[in-house]
């Protein structure tokens, strides 16, 4: 048993019986009443996504889940292998398991499987994965004057970006996995 703090993407959460993985939550102070955290959960028996509110500090029934880190290897069809760190093991998760952050997986990143019973519920991503830049249109004179100008991007694994317009082709940027949005060039602080 936990509370409302508990909830977090990947959890692993018992709701009426069922047993539900987190794919989505985002706690809501707002200015009156009382706080919540609003979650979107996916049922690990019949696969359906469900949203549930919790109020503030609200008893929640989290499952002991296990954290491995992984390495991403390859898609075939609509699986995608991993290979355990420790035990050099392949695993092959499903996509609607990875889900839309599928479109962030390339060659040889790490991540965290997240298993119950066995089984991998969900895939936790790095917060920033450095990408090279295979595509992007050159910056035309002019295009500078208002600001922040930003054009698209097509990254080493087809991930498409808006990136600033000094952004060249070859240059290796990271991007940020929660928002999906360009984060710094790779080596910048």
């Amino acid at each position: 048993m936990g509370d409302t703090t508990d909830i977090r993407k990947g959890a692993v959460i018992r709701h009426q019986g069922d047993l539900f993985v987190v794919s989505n939550f985002q706690f809501v102070n707002p200015g009156k009443g009382s706080a919540f955290t609003k979650t979107k959960m996916k049922s690990l028996t019949t696969g359906k996504s469900v949203e549930i509110t919790y109020k503030s500090g609200e008893t929640v029934d989290t499952v002991q889940v296990e954290r491995q880190n992984m390495q991403y290897l390859y898609r075939n069809g609509d699986m995608y292998s991993f290979m355990n760190k420790l035990s050099y093991e392949t695993l092959d998760v499903d996509a609607s398991t990875i889900g839309d952050d599928a479109q962030y997986l390339k060659d040889g990143v790490e991540v965290i499987a997240i298993m119950h019973e066995e089984r991998v519920v969900a895939v936790e991503l790095p917060k920033k994965i450095q990408y090279t830049v295979t595509q992007a249109p050159p910056a035309v004179k002019g295009d500078t004057a208002g600001g922040n100008i930003t054009k698209e991007a097509i990254m080493d694994n087809g991930l498409k970006v808006q990136v600033p317009i000094f952004i060249k082709e070859g240059e290796e940027i990271l991007v940020n996995t929660e928002t999906g949005e360009y984060s710094g060039r790779a080596g910048e602080k």
